[in-house]
C-alpha cells in the first residue's frame, strides 16, 4: 500500500494526517517529546495505523511521501536555544540588529527596557568596504582584514556566520568574496549571505532575516537530519519534505539551506486546509481561520480564495521582535489555547496564559504531574469534555484533579468552581476574539462577511460562542479539525520562491528590462523545476508577484502580475489597475490616475503534491441521530442537561439542535443554544444565530 504521512508537532500534541491510496485521511494524536521529536511521531502513527490494522513501522515502510512540520525553529529562537552567531557587515553599520527601524508602539511609555539585538553586538564585526547605491565600488573589499576577522571568530566559538553588506543586493561581489573567505578560513561552518537570501533593499529587514537564517543552520541541520535517520531506522525510503512559512512544502534538502522558512511554518498551513475544506462545501465567503491548540491561538485569512501573505512577520512584539523579512503566511498568534495557565494578577483580576502547561506537565486533568489550572480543565469542570471519551476513548481525564487546579484560583476571586471555570472559559475566549478583531476589523474587513473555519484540538469547545461574538453566521468546523495544520500538510503544494529588487515606475515603464528580471527569476528557478519533473511532479507552474506602492508611500502593498512577460501599454495598465484594486480592498480607497512604484519582484514555482476532496451530496438525510449520552454541561454558567454525540456515528445530512456536544477522536464541538450542526461528508457546519 501506498501512504502518504502529514505531521504537525506542536507544543502540546504531535498530529499525524495519514491517507492511504488518495483516501480521506486518518487521524493520529499522540503528546509531543520534546526531548526526542521522533517519539511523538511514531506513537501518533500508530494511533492513525490503528484504523488500517496495522502497526506504525508497516505503515512507514509503506509510505511514498512523508511532509514533516515542527516548531523546533521557532521555539528554539523564543528560547534563545539558537547557534552562536556572527554578524559581518559593511564598516559603519554595526548597529542595524540593534537600531531595528526605530518604531514603538508606545512612544511615551519609558518603562521597558530596550531590547537586545538579534546577534549581540560583541559578535558583530564592521568589514572594510563600500559599494554604492548605483553597484559601483567606492571602497574595495580589504580581505587580508577579513580573514583576520574570520580566524577571530574561530577562537570565539562561533558556530554559524551572518553576512550583510551595503548595497550587496546591487553588486553582490563583496558578499560572494567574504563567503569564499568563509569557506577557506572557517571550512565547515554555515554561513547566510543576505543578497542570495532576501534581496530586499531595506538594510535591517535584510540583515534580520540573514541573522535568523544563520543561527538556524546547524540546529535545523541536525534536527532533520536525525529524522531522516529515525525513519530510515524504520525503513522508509520515501520522499521528505517539509512544511514552510509559505504555506506549502519543501524537500529537506532545501530547507536545511534556507531554514528561515520553517519559522511558523505550523500555523501557515491551517489556512490550507481551511481553503480545501471550505471549498467542499462551494462557500464563496473570505475564510477565517481559527487553529486552537495546547499552546496558542492563531488565526489567518483567506481572501477571495487566496491566503492572505505578509512581510511582517514578527518574533515577538512589532519593532521590538525580530522581523524575518521573508514572504509568509499572515498569521496572527495569542498564547491562548487548550493547556493556558489561568491565574490571578497582582490586582486580583483573572488571566489566562500566555503561559501554558504544554504536554508536561499538561493540564491538571491529564495526570502527568501538572497542578496549575489551564483552559482543558475549566472545559472539563463545565461539562464540555468527557472525561471517559476524551481522544475517542484513549485518554481518560481526571475531573477532580480539575476541580481542585481551578479551586486554588476560585479562592482568590471568592467564586464557586464552576463559576470561575466558566470566568476561564470567558477569558480565554474573549482573547481569541480579540485576536480575530485585530486581523480583521483593524484592517477593513467586516468579519459579518466571512465565515469561521476552526480547527485545532480545542477549537470545538468555543468557535460557535466565538462567531455569536462577532456576529459571524457559520463556523466550519473540519471533521480532521483535530489535525488542521497535520491535513494543511497533506494537502500543501511543494512550493519554492526566489526574489529580486528593481525600480521602475508605470509612468516611464522600463519594459524590456523588466522581463529581463522575469527571466532571471525563471531561471533561477529552472534547476528547482527540472528537480520536481524528475521525482514525478509535471504539473508545475509560476505565478508572478509585485510589491509597489503609490509614490511617496512608506510601505508596499503585494500585487499579483497579470501577465507572465509585458508587451504592450496595455499589459502595464493591467499591472497599475491590479494594485488600485489591492489598495481599494486594503484601505478601502484607490487613486485612479496616480502612477505606481514597482519595486520588489518575486516569482513562485508551485506544484501540487495530491489531489483535493471534491463535495460529495448527501442523497437521503438520515434519521435523527442518537445521542451517546446525557450529562450535564454549563452554558451561560447555568447547568444545562444536553445530549452528547459520537462524531464517528454521525452520517452526512444529520442535523443537531443545540445544546448539544459532538465527541470526536480528535477534538470535541460545543453546540450552543441558540446554533444548530448540519453534518457533511468532511465538515461540522455549525449555524449561528445572528444578534
Amino acid at each position: 500500500m501506498n501512504y502518504r504521512i502529514a505531521v504537525d508537532t506542536g507544543g502540546t500534541f504531535t498530529d499525524v494526517a495519514l491517507s492511504r491510496g488518495g483516501e480521506n485521511p486518518v487521524l493520529g494524536k499522540a503528546l509531543t517529546t520534546h526531548g526526542r521529536v521522533f517519539e511523538g511521531v511514531e506513537a501518533a502513527i500508530a494511533n492513525a495505523a490503528q484504523y488500517f490494522g496495522t502497526s506504525a513501522q508497516d505503515v512507514i515502510k509503506s509510505t511514498e511521501l512523508f511532509i514533516y512540520g515542527t516548531t523546533h525553529a521557532t521555539n528554539a529562537i523564543v528560547t534563545e536555544s539558537v547557534a552562536r552567531t556572527a554578524l559581518l557587515c559593511t564598516r559603519g553599520f554595526a548597529d542595524t540588529l540593534v537600531l531595528r527601524e526605530g518604531g514603538k508602539r508606545s512612544p511615551f511609555d519609558f518603562r521597558s527596557e530596550y531590547p537586545l539585538p538579534y546577534i549581540p553586538r560583541s559578535l558583530t564585526f564592521e568589514i572594510a568596504e563600500r559599494i554604492d547605491a548605483e553597484g559601483g565600488i567606492v571602497e574595495a573589499l580589504d580581505e587580508d582584514a577579513v580573514r583576520g576577522q574570520l580566524l577571530q571568530l574561530k577562537d570565539l566559538g562561533v558556530e554559524t556566520v551572518a553576512v550583510c553588506l551595503i548595497w550587496s543586493v546591487v553588486n553582490p561581489s563583496h558578499e560572494e568574496a567574504v563567503g569564499r573567505l568563509i569557506e577557506e578560513c572557517l571550512p565547515g561552518v554555515p554561513y547566510t549571505l543576505s543578497h542570495r537570501l532576501n534581496p530586499i533593499v531595506r538594510e535591517y529587514r535584510r540583515a534580520s532575516s540573514a541573522a535568523i537564517d544563520a543561527s538556524l543552520k546547524p540546529l535545523m541541520q541536525s534536527h532533520l537530519t536525525q529524522l531522516e535517520k529515525d525513519l530510515e531506522s524504520k525503513g522508509f525510503d520515501g520522499s521528505l519534505l517539509a512544511v514552510t512559512s509559505l504555506g506549502g512544502a519543501m524537500h529537506v534538502e532545501d530547507l536545511i539551506e534556507c531554514p528561515i522558512y520553517s519559522v511558523r511554518s505550523g500555523p501557515a498551513m491551517a489556512p490550507v486546509a481551511a481553503t480545501v475544506y471550505g471549498a467542499t462545501e462551494e462557500t464563496t465567503a473570505d475564510l477565517i481561520v481559527c487553529d486552537t491548540g495546547g499552546t496558542t491561538f492563531d488565526v489567518s485569512l483567506v481572501r477571495e480564495g487566496l491566503i492572505k501573505q505578509t512581510r511582517e512577520t514578527w518574533l515577538g512584539a512589532r519593532f521590538v521582535g525580530h522581523i524575518t523579512g521573508m514572504s509568509s503566511v499572515d498569521v496572527q498568534s495569542i498564547g491562548a489555547g487548550g493547556g493556558s495557565i489561568a491565574w490571578v494578577d497582582s490586582g486580583g483580576m483573572l488571566r489566562v496564559g500566555p503561559q501554558s502547561a504544554g504536554a508536561s506537565p499538561g493540564p491538571a486533568c491529564y495526570r502527568l504531574g501538572g497542578t496549575e489550572p489551564t483552559v482543558t480543565d475549566a472545559a472539563l469542570v463545565l461539562g464540555f469534555l468527557d472525561p471517559d471519551y476524551f481522544l475517542g476513548g484513549r485518554m481518560s481525564l481526571d475531573a477532580e484533579a480539575s476541580r481542585r487546579a481551578i479551586a486554588s484560583v476560585a479562592s482568590r476571586l471568592d467564586l464557586s468552581v464552576e463559576a470561575t471555570a466558566y470566568a476561564i472559559y470567558v477569558v480565554a475566549t474573549e482573547a481569541m476574539v480579540g485576536a480575530i478583531r485585530e486581523i480583521t476589523i483593524e484592517e477593513g474587513i467586516d468579519p459579518r462577511e466571512c465565515q469561521i473555519v476552526a480547527g485545532g484540538g480545542a477549537a470545538g469547545l468555543n468557535a460557535a460562542v466565538i462567531a455569536a461574538e462577532l456576529d459571524v453566521a457559520s463556523v466550519l468546523v473540519p471533521r480532521t479539525a483535530g489535525a488542521l495544520s497535520a491535513c494543511g500538510g497533506l494537502y500543501a503544494d511543494v512550493v519554492a520562491e526566489v526574489n529580486t529588487t528593481f525600480f521602475t515606475n508605470t509612468g516611464d515603464f522600463r519594459m524590456n528590462d523588466v522581463n529581463r528580471v522575469l527571466d532571471g527569476l525563471d531561471d533561477s528557478l529552472a534547476e528547482m523545476a527540472a528537480t520536481l519533473k524528475q521525482r514525478g511532479l509535471h504539473d508545475v507552474r509560476t505565478e508572478y508577484w509585485l510589491e509597489a506602492r503609490y509614490p511617496s508611500q512608506t510601505w508596499e502593498l503585494e500585487v499579483p502580475v497579470p501577465v507572465r512577460r509585458f508587451e504592450t501599454a496595455a499589459d502595464v495598465e493591467r499591472l497599475r489597475d491590479a494594485f488600485h484594486r489591492v489598495h481599494e480592498r486594503v484601505f478601502a480607497v484607490a487613486e485612479e490616475g496616480q502612477e505606481i512604484e514597482c519595486l520588489f519582484w518575486r516569482a513562485r514555482l508551485i506544484a501540487p503534491l495530491s489531489a483535493r476532496p471534491q463535495k460529495t451530496d448527501a442523497k437521503n438525510r438520515p434519521a435523527d441521530p442518537r445521542p451517546r449520552t446525557e450529562r450535564t454541561a454549563f452554558f451561560g454558567g447555568e447547568p444545562v442537561n444536553t445530549r452528547r454525540y459520537d462524531g464517528t456515528e454521525l452520517q452526512p445530512g444529520a442535523q443537531i439542535a443545540g445544546p448539544a456536544i459532538i465527541d470526536d477522536k480528535t477534538t470535541t464541538i460545543v453546540v450552543t443554544p441558540r446554533s444548530t450542526v448540519t453534518v457533511t461528508e468532511y465538515n461540522y457546519v455549525i449555524g449561528v444565530e445572528r444578534a
